[in-house]
């Protein structure tokens, strides 16, 4: 009896040795090791690889975009602040435009203009001296305004167009997928999954490019609104200074004194 077990077990045991391996062994078998993110973007086709690559730039540029724009807002910003505050005191437009100098800053461009309105005035105190400044600084101020602007629009291009443009990689990655299927004549797990591995992945990246690029340029559209804002006060000082000196007769005064 133990001589049948013994050679009934050996005939089991050769029976599935010999036995084909199950679909599912096979699938595991041939699925790509590698599905880190490198290694899906080595293993895209090249229409993918292009829209990675291209998310991938927009995203660099969206964060550089918003380093520079975020220091330059800082330091126009604060120089813009002190020179306003310069000018709510006990001080004149001739003094406010030597203060000012040659420099390039918003504010300076303001008081320099203002002065040189008053300039070319000759003098006359009448009520066109008004309007004549405020034409000039409302210009110098719509010209500070687009140039603190300048760069901001790439960011809501990326916003607006990247998760399309990663949607477009999704759909050239399952297309692949079912290239691959109807090529193999299977529905292996190991044909489909790469191809949506590299989809999704597609997608992803277009959401990470997309999402900070909304998000910063939000932000930055604040920080530009402060500004022009301190641009607006500056303009709103002068234009006090100036009817404080026509109202003195300062122009008219110091033209005597030459």
């Amino acid at each position: 009896m133990q001589g049948i077990f013994r050679l009934r077990h050996m005939i089991v045991t050769i029976a599935l040795t010999l036995a084909p391996a199950p679909a599912f062994a096979i699938d595991e078998a041939l699925l790509p090791r590698n599905l880190s993110p490198w290694g899906m973007f080595l293993g895209a086709d090249i229409v993918v690889k292009a829209v990675m690559v291209g998310l991938g730039i927009a995203s660099l540029v969206t964060w550089t975009v918003w380093l520079a724009k975020s220091v330059e807002l800082r330091r126009k910003g604060a120089l813009a602040l002190r020179r306003t505050r310069a000018l709510e005191g006990n001080i004149r437009l001739a003094e406010a435009a030597e203060k000012a100098g040659d420099a390039h800053d918003a504010v300076a461009q303001l008081i320099q203009s203002c002065a040189k309105e008053a300039e070319l005035s000759g003098g006359v105190l009448d009520d066109g001296l008004q309007e004549r400044v405020a034409l000039r600084l409302e210009r110098v101020e719509a010209a500070m305004s687009r140039q603190i602007a300048r760069g901001t629009g790439v960011l809501a291009t990326i916003g607006a167009t990247a998760p399309f443009v990663g949607l477009f990689g999704t759909v050239w990655g399952i297309m692949n997928s079912f290239i691959g299927i109807s090529e193999s004549h299977t529905t292996s797990l190991a044909i489909v999954a790469p191809g949506i591995a590299e989809a999704l992945l597609a997608t992803a990246l277009g959401l990470v490019a997309a999402i900070p690029a909304v998000v910063i340029y939000n932000h930055l559209v604040r920080g530009i609104a402060n500004y022009r804002a301190l641009l607006g006060d500056a303009s709103a000082q002068l234009m006090l200074l100036v009817s404080r000196q026509r109202d003195h007769r300062d122009f008219r005064l110091a033209r005597a004194a030459e």
